[in-house]
């Protein structure tokens, strides 16, 4: 039996510092304050000969210890931290930036992903929504939350809002009981200081489709029959990835609201709207559709034959019902005026 839940994600609030990233570097270091146990910045440069000395900010380094062509800092803190480069003469060989470990400490809830799937398919998105960093990535898998440099990270847009929307990919099949959880790894860098947080999910854990169609309604002696189908971006077959359906409804004669899981409805409403959700997962609701107004009586019934009595006017179906109307009232006019 799959459960209900949504994916909330949360993380870390760091430390603001003065210089900022706007992107992983290529080369890194992760140092933790005032750790007696020194890194070690790597210079990677080609078996040549000559001196290499090291430079921060311009200037050479202090409160670190050259061995051989690498660099030893011990007791890393705030003032310590950016690009580091090592040279030889006035060639720049290459260049190592260290970088922050956040403390458990700095821990809070103002940083967090959530994540969401339209459907069953290979896809899924999450959104970044902590306003303070720099740079953030996710990836997917054991790779990625053991740190292995064949982890495939997916970097994010950032939006107007300063969220960042990430698109992610799995290999899941659809059409099998989910055994394995997904292993989503996020990584952020605000100034400095860098995050590093792994979650497990199931993908339907975080299933949540997108509005479904109101194709139709039609009234009937006793009641309002609605015709639903499921959005474009649902899983298919339909019958296998079946939806329910939640119906709100207002009345016309006192206005009151009430929700139905039948698409039969009582007659004399003013408007409707409709949301679905997986009827075996029982996932999160999709949001509402826009409300549809809901007419009744002979002055607005389409009169197309063969065409069933419609409450739902604004429906792409009744244009062509209009379109009828509108020429058959035309020929009759000319008709008139021919004799």
């Amino acid at each position: 039996m799959r459960e209900t839940s949504s994916l909330w994600l949360c993380g870390l609030l760091f430390a603001g510092l003065t210089h900022g990233l706007n992107h992983f570097p290529e080369s890194y270091v992760v140092a933790k304050r005032n750790d007696l146990n020194p890194v070690t910045l790597t210079c990677r440069s080609e078996e040549a000969p000559g001196a290499v000395t090291w430079k921060f900010r311009g200037e050479a380094p202090e409160d670190v210890r050259q061995i051989g062509p690498d660099l030893s800092v011990s007791e890393v803190d705030t003032p310590m931290l950016g690009e580091y480069s090592c040279w030889r003469g006035t060639q720049m060989l290459s260049s190592t930036y260290l970088l922050l470990e956040a403390e458990e400490e700095e821990e809070s809830d103002s940083l967090s992903i959530s994540c969401r799937a339209k459907s069953y398919d290979c896809h899924f998105s999450c959104d970044w929504t902590h306003s303070g960093q720099t740079a953030v990535r996710l990836g997917l898998g054991h790779d990625c939350s053991e740190g292995r440099k064949s982890c495939h990270w997916v970097n994010g847009d950032q939006l107007v809002d300063g969220r960042f929307h990430f698109q992610l990919s799995h290999s899941l099949s659809p059409y099998s009981e989910e055994s394995a959880m997904l292993e989503l790894t996020a990584e952020a860098i605000v100034d400095l200081s860098v995050a590093r947080t792994t979650r497990r999910f199931y993908l339907r854990n975080i299933v949540q489709p997108d509005s479904p169609q109101i194709v139709r309604c039609q009234e009937g002696k006793e009641n309002l029959s609605v015709t639903i189908e499921p959005p474009s971006s649902w899983s298919t077959p339909h019958s296998f990835f079946s939806l329910e359906h939640e119906i709100e409804y207002v009345l016309k004669d006192n206005g009151e609201t009430g929700r139905s899981s039948s698409v039969l409805l009582p007659k004399g409403i003013s408007k409707l709207r409709v949301r679905s959700r997986d009827s075996l997962v029982l996932s999160t609701w999709s949001q509402w559709t826009p409300w549809k107004k809901v007419t009744t009586g002979k002055k607005n019934l389409c009169k197309c034959k063969n065409t069933a009595k419609s409450c739902c006017p604004e429906l792409p179906h009744l244009d062509n019902c209009k379109k009828r109307r509108k020429k058959k009232r035309n020929r009759g006019a000319g008709q008139s005026q021919a004799s």
